[in-house]
């Protein structure tokens, strides 16, 4: 189906939001009327502006407090929407949306609304226009799709329909079967927006936090298949209201709205892209850095050996068990220190991961490979992270490996066997892209989002996961714009014996995490746990956390760069991340970066 955004969900200059959505693959766009208003461009130069782009303007909006009101009133309101309906014809569009009233001199009288209703359609018809009607979920006597429909019907124009909006009808727990009663071509526009399930006013709901479907709790995609068993054959359009996209670049926040849609395209039927090819492990994880003698010191302590050099460039494999790290010394060094820049996945079907990421809009990154470099397939996730996809010692496929050239070295290693998890700081304005983006292309599984207390502010994080745990991937983002974009990174580390490793680790020059012996102390009130275990873990900063599955242990070392690395030990099926300890390992961290001047 064709597919269309509200120039309000986008930030920036109507101009700007145009190109963002034609270069993000929309059909069309609404014109929002602020966006309008507020442009230097004539109603003729933004329909060929949009031509050009290859844009139809699907809709105009809104058109507000209409109907219901005493007859002097109406009369003004009929002033007004000629002048709008002249506008329209300039725009080149034939569909404006009306609102439901919320204006206080609105009666309660649904005959007095339908009779308006149809007045307002004769003179659209005048124009070529079609008349949206919409139901508001803040509306003062209308709040209920069911509603502004029965008055459509009553009113009986051929000039007036209805729009549907995704956010009102879920947000007021409408049930959306009820569409199925409408015909398809009543239905004149449909608009779509998902949102967090929060208990809050409607009105500041729906005008701060809308997301694109896909990244919320609604069941858009249920909603969506009641309109199409109507018939409907209109654009699916996005209307969404949020704080962080009108501040967020528009080019990246259309990419992201158009991928949400083809996710719920997919969702419903409407298209077959490249199955879902989800990971099946860690192959490796890429660390990059301006100086790699303390990233090698901390590898050393952790117990990694330099087990491979590349043969053309700059890059080094540290392995330990099947835990597997890049150091890469290479020209693209960051500002900001060591960075963990690229994670390698392991993938039943490479090629065919790599097409369904393409096929989603996640960006295809060109790689500069010598003549006997292994093909590998990259894309970048929305915090800029490179992501391969990876066939490690499948015979049938090109191993990554065999650009490394042996060095002889093998680990002594403190027990690690494998990456348990990796955590990612995502720019504050890409957190719920992120979360679709890690679902939708790759296949993961998004688990409930998680408030962290940071003692700056709160933090939000979300864990990826496929459906053994064999891959892990943490989303967090920071309390405030400034603070977020130096949050560390950090790549955790699984061994069955946490308090062996850590101590190896020390005895080997490592610096673990300090923790406030303050939380020894509510851990002996929270848990049995015996005078002995306690004094270890006070003694190495080691965390303790139970869920209803097992035991979690784990313990940090300081940070390089922006780069730190956790060591767990995972018990009887634990599932989670010791998100309860967050807010400890914060404080702690923030205060070795004073005590280090980091």
């Amino acid at each position: 189906m064709r597919t269309s955004i509200a120039t309000v969900s986008l930030s920036g200059s109507l101009t700007e939001k145009l190109t963002a959505a034609a270069r993000a693959g929309f059909d069309g766009v609404e014109i929002f009327e602020n966006d309008l208003l507020a442009s230097p461009l004539t109603p003729e130069e933004i329909r060929t502006r949009c031509a050009d782009l290859g844009l139809t303007v699907d809709l105009y909006q809104p058109m507000r407090d209409i109907e219901g009101v005493p007859e002097d009133e109406f009369a003004r309101n009929l002033r007004r929407a000629r002048h709008k309906f002249e506008l329209m014809r300039r725009l080149g569009t034939d569909t404006v949306l009306v609102c439901s009233s919320v204006s206080p001199r609105a009666e309660d009288d649904d005959d007095l609304a339908a009779a308006q209703l149809g007045r307002l359609a004769d003179l659209a018809q005048d124009f070529g226009v079609r008349v949206a009607y919409e139901a508001l979920a803040w509306g003062r006597h209308v709040s209920t799709y069911d509603h502004a429909w029965r008055i459509v019907e009553a009113a009986g124009h051929p000039a007036l329909g209805t729009c549907l909006d995704s956010f009102h009808i879920l947000s007021r727990g409408s049930d959306p079967k009820g569409i199925e009663s409408i015909p398809g071509e009543k239905i004149f526009f449909l608009q779509l927006a998902d949102a967090p399930l929060l208990a809050m006013d409607v009105l500041q709901w729906s005008r701060h936090y809308r997301c694109f479907p896909g990244q919320g709790g609604f069941d858009v995609a249920g909603l969506v298949r009641h309109v199409l068993r109507t018939g409907y054959d209109g654009p699916l359009s996005l209307e969404v209201f949020n704080d962080v996209f009108r501040q967020a670049d528009a080019g990246p926040t259309a990419v992201d709205a158009q991928r949400s849609l083809r996710v719920l395209q997919e969702s419903v039927g409407l298209s077959t892209p490249p199955a879902p090819v989800v990971p099946t492990g860690v192959a490796f994880a890429e660390l990059l850095t301006p100086d790699a003698e303390p990233v090698a010191a901390l590898l050393g302590a952790l117990g990694f050996a330099r087990t491979a050099r590349h043969r053309g460039k700059p890059v080094d494999l540290w392995q330990q068990g099947e835990a597997r790290l890049l150091v890469n010394t290479g020209p693209a060094v960051r500002r900001d220190g060591t960075v963990l820049a690229a994670i390698g996945l392991e993938s039943p079907d490479p090629a065919g991961a790599a097409r369904r990421a393409e096929a989603l809009l996640a960006p295809v990154l060109p790689r500069r490979r010598g003549p006997h470099d292994a093909p590998l397939d990259a894309v970048a996730a929305p915090d800029g992270t490179e992501l391969f996809f990876c066939a490690t010692g499948r015979p049938e496929l090109p191993d990554w490996r065999a650009d490394f050239a042996d060095t002889g070295e093998r680990a002594t290693g403190i027990g690690v066997t494998r990456v348990d998890h990796l955590a990612l700081t995502q720019p504050w304005h890409h957190f719920d892209e992120a979360a679709l983006f890690h679902r939708s292309v790759l296949g993961l599984r998004a688990q409930d989002s998680v408030d962290v207390a940071d003692p700056y502010g709160l933090f939000r994080s979300r864990a990826v996961t496929d459906p053994d745990g064999s891959v892990r991937i943490a989303l967090a983002v920071g309390p405030a714009p400034a603070r977020d974009e130096a949050r560390a990174q950090h790549i955790a580390l699984a061994t069955p014996d946490l308090v062996a490793g850590a101590r190896r680790f020390r005895a080997a020059g490592g610096r673990l995490l300090p923790v406030p012996a303050n939380y020894y102390e509510d851990l002996a009130a929270r848990y049995d746990l015996s005078d002995e275990d306690l004094d270890t873990y006070r003694d190495l900063g080691i965390l303790y956390d139970r869920d209803e599955h097992g035991v979690f242990r784990h313990c940090y070392t300081h940070t390089v760069g922006r780069v730190f690395f956790e060591l767990v030990q995972r018990d009887g099926g634990y599932r989670g991340y010791g998100a309860q300890n967050a807010p400890v390992r914060l404080a702690a961290q923030h205060a070795a970066r004073r005590l280090t001047g980091g």
